[in-house]
Parts: structure tokens; sequence; C-alpha cells
């Protein structure tokens, strides 16, 4: 989220099938979601996710049970609502100012894996699927700098910036024996001992040098370093993923200009998605800050129906666009972690509705896909039986 959070590198989506909420019973062989062309697929049919980010279950999984409670309540309340998937971070690398996950390269918190260990188990319970993000490009919950410090710490020389994360080979190391990946170079290790579940970059969607003109033109006026069509089209990465914050990246601009931005920035990475990079994509995070000057609930529900309404428009089309993220999920008495982004679904009745009305749109077009492809099989088995019978008259 904005410039203190993401983007996530190396990202597992984590995709738990759950009797019951998929009608048709499947072997146990085809439970995972898979990619197929530009669509995500379950069970021969198109999936869409309707989902949201909650960096901090892992954190109260691993806390008291009144802790735990509220990565349940969570769940219980995202499912009413027609969640099903939600975003959150395997990671807290330094333990400065957190609990660490790691302590130290291959130094770890026993309690934060139970935490992580807890909030799958409970994802599974509701049938919520996971996209886990394993390190931070920013230096909240550790991230490359944390890699970096470690380095120095350790005798390497000649670490310019926290950017040696992608190039010093010690640095490299330390991540390596941590998630055994990278995106060039380690995606197709972590493919080869883990087929069944997917990769993402985690990019907000920057362009880079291989589309200069968007680099200038369509980037908000700063940069990090990423491109979204170079890094997303290495064949290991399963889709394509994209933020969109127009409140942060476009300051002092009007609603109407924010809006616009936010509505070509779709456009131009759904058309990259579908023509270049041939992936589905994600628009993993977006949101609208109540901290800003001037802030009402209906520019956010505006922002909400924008996002919205441009993911089912690709979806419903046979599109590239599988679904979004909003940031933040809170549940109630959660004060503390409020950023200005957090959706209480019980305290915002408006957004709720919204929320739940996406959920509703994109189900829908899954059980036309199945239905018609139920028909097809139905016609398929009918056409055989007839020749069968034909056949038998014949002879």
């Amino acid at each position: 989220m904005k410039n203190h959070f993401g983007p996530f590198f190396l990202c597992l989506l984590i995709l738990i099938y759950q009797h019951g909420i998929i009608c048709v019973e499947i072997p146990a062989e085809n439970e995972f979601i898979r990619v197929e062309g530009v669509h995500f697929v379950l069970n021969g049919s198109p999936f869409y996710a309707n989902g949201f980010n909650a960096y901090w279950l892992m954190y109260f999984g691993s806390g008291d049970p009144s802790m735990q409670n509220k990565v349940s309540t969570a769940f219980e309340e995202a499912i009413s609502h027609g969640l099903t998937i939600a975003r959150t971070w395997a990671f807290s690398d330094g333990g400065q100012g957190f609990s660490p996950l790691q302590y130290s390269p291959g130094n770890y918190n026993e309690k934060m894996f139970q935490g992580l260990d807890f909030v799958i188990s409970e994802a599974r319970k509701y049938g919520i699927r996971l996209i886990l993000s394993l390190v931070n490009n920013y230096e909240v919950f550790g991230g490359k700098k944390q890699y970096v410090d470690w380095a120095r710490s350790n005798g390497q020389k000649n670490l310019a910036s926290d950017d040696d994360f992608f190039t010093n080979p010690v640095v490299k190391e330390y991540y390596k024996n941590h998630i055994k990946a990278w995106i060039l170079e380690m995606a197709s290790y972590l493919k080869s001992i883990d087929g069944n579940h997917m990769l993402e970059a985690g990019l907000e969607g920057f362009y880079g040098s291989s589309n200069a003109e968007k680099q200038q033109y369509l980037n908000p006026k700063f940069q990090v370093g990423t491109d979204f069509i170079a890094n997303n089209q290495i064949k290991d990465l399963d889709f394509a993923t994209v933020h969109s914050y127009p409140d942060a990246w476009l300051v002092g601009q009007s609603e109407e200009a924010q809006l616009s931005f936010l509505n070509n920035w779709h456009k131009s990475h759904i058309q990259d998605a579908e023509n270049i990079l041939q992936k589905p994509l994600l628009i993993t995070e977006f949101g609208k800050s109540s901290k800003d000057p001037n802030f009402n609930m209906d520019q956010r529900d505006l922002l909400f129906n924008t996002v919205y309404s441009t993911i089912y428009s690709s979806a419903s089309g046979g599109g590239v666009a599988a679904g979004g993220l909003f940031w933040q999920f809170l549940t109630e008495g959660m004060d503390s972690l409020c950023d200005g982004y957090e959706i209480i679904l019980n305290e915002s009745s408006s957004t709720a509705s919204i929320i739940a009305q996406q959920s509703q749109k994109l189900n829908k077009i899954r059980r036309l896909y199945a239905r018609t492809r139920n028909v097809q099989a139905w016609k398929k088995v009918n056409d055989k039986n007839g020749a069968n019978l034909e056949h038998e008259k014949m002879g």
C-alpha cells in the first residue's frame, strides 16, 4: 500500500478447496485453481476473486485466543459478503518494533509459524483462499532492507543501497534459503518443488523501459525500479498484479482527475495483460483514505464502484481481469491498525453493500460459464448415446 507497503515480491497463491463451497465434488488432484490461457479456472469453470487485504492475520493468529478470534471473525464477515480470497503477509523479518517470523537468517520464531498455521487452518474452515506475500520491497516488517543489513553485519562490504538485495550473492542466498525462490533466478525452482500453487511478483504496476511511453506519460511522477511488462513476462509467474492509489499518487489533484487516472491505469494494464503478457490480472490493492482532505464516504464508494465496474466489464466479456482485493479489511476493535484505508464492514454499510454486490455479480458469471459447460457436456453425451443407439439399430 502506498510507499510503506508493497510491492511484494514472489507471492504464493494458496488456493484452498472447501467442500460445500463448490457444489460439485471433484477429485483431490483437481482441487487447485489453475491458469488456463488468460483465466483462473476451478473445476473447469472460470474463477473470479473478490477479496481483501489483511496483512495482520499471521500476527493475530500467533496471539492469545482473543486475538485469534479476530482472524475467525474477519473470515466469517468476509464470506457473508461473498469475499473468497485474502492477501496477507507470510513474512516478518528482524523484529524491530514487531514480532518477527525470522529473527536472523535461518533463525525462526516458532510462535509466528503457529500463527500462520492457524490462519491457513481457519481459511480452509471458512472457504477462504490465500495469497501469501513473502517479502516486502520496503522496510516495514523488515523487507529487503533487513536482508541487506544482515549481510552488512556479517562483513559484506560494498553494499551501497537496499537494492543490493537483488544482486549481492550473500543477500540473495539469505533469501533463497528463506523461501527457495526469486523472480527470475528462483521462481522456476519453487515451481519445481510445488506445482500446485501459483506465483505472482506482487508488483504495483509501474511501467519501465520496456514501454518508455507509458513510463513517461501513464506512471505517477515517481519510479520504484520495477517494470510491469518485463517483470511479468517471466514464464514461471502465473498472473500479473496492479495496485491503485490515485489519492496517494496524485496528491492535490481533483477527484475527477484521480478517477480519470484510475480508469486509464486499469484499462492500460488490462490491455497489456491480454495482448502482451497473456496472463490473468488481479488488482491486488486499491482504496481511498479517510485521512484525505475533504474525504467523504461517497468518494470511497465511487472509487470502489469504478474499480469493480472495470473488473466486471472485462470478466463478463471473457477478458483477463480476474478480480480485486481492497486495502484493508479490519474487524471492530482494531483501531490501532487503522490507516485511513480500513474497511470495517459493520461500520461501512454503503461500501459493504457495494462489495457484496460485486461478489454476487462475479459469481453469476462463474455460474453462467458452469451451466454452459454442463449443457455442452450433456449434449456431447446425448449425441454419443444417440449415435450408439443408431449403431445398434443398424446392427
